[in-house]
């Protein structure tokens, strides 16, 4: 019986790819009267295949809205990057590895420099709440199976 390879999961680089932050009503919304904001959190995954066949770039980007009433205070987008090796490890589990296990290795980058930014931006600090990864690619993969059942039925 072969030996099957020893799985490999390992870290190459971490990199901001693309970092925005706007604030359109800066410096009117700072002599307001200052309500809780309503913030809104959008979270996409995008990954890409380098060369060797086994190194991975893993985007996650991060786009958050912060709103009082209709008045927006903030706009923030960053796409946070990892080089990831990754080898011995296939089908589903790899999967697992690129949808889950990376993103929560960039979350607390893209975390700190949000925070950052908002900080910087004359705004009181703004931490982002953890995010179950795991559960986002259990509804992905749920959304791509409704989406081929839909095709298959009319055709």
């Amino acid at each position: 019986m072969a030996d099957l390879p020893t799985p490999v999961f390992e870290i190459r680089k971490i990199y901001t790819k693309d970092i925005s932050f706007e604030s359109p009503k800066a410096p009117e919304v700072f002599l307001e009267n200052s309500k809780n904001p309503n913030i809104d959190m959008q979270v996409t995954i995008a990954r890409n295949t380098l060369n060797p066949e086994d190194y991975f770039e893993v985007i996650l980007k991060l786009t958050a809205t912060a709103q009082v009433d209709d008045s927006p205070l903030f706009l923030i987008e960053i796409e946070q990057a990892g080089v990831f090796q990754i080898k011995g490890i296939k089908n589903e589990n790899l999967e697992l590895a690129l949808e889950v296990a990376s993103p929560n290795i960039l979350l607390p980058f893209a975390r700190e420099a949000i925070s950052d930014l908002v900080t910087k931006g004359g705004f009181p600090q703004f931490l982002i709440a953890p995010i179950n990864f795991e559960s986002l690619y259990q509804q992905k993969k749920q959304t791509v199976a409704a989406a081929k059942d839909e095709n298959t039925a009319k055709h």
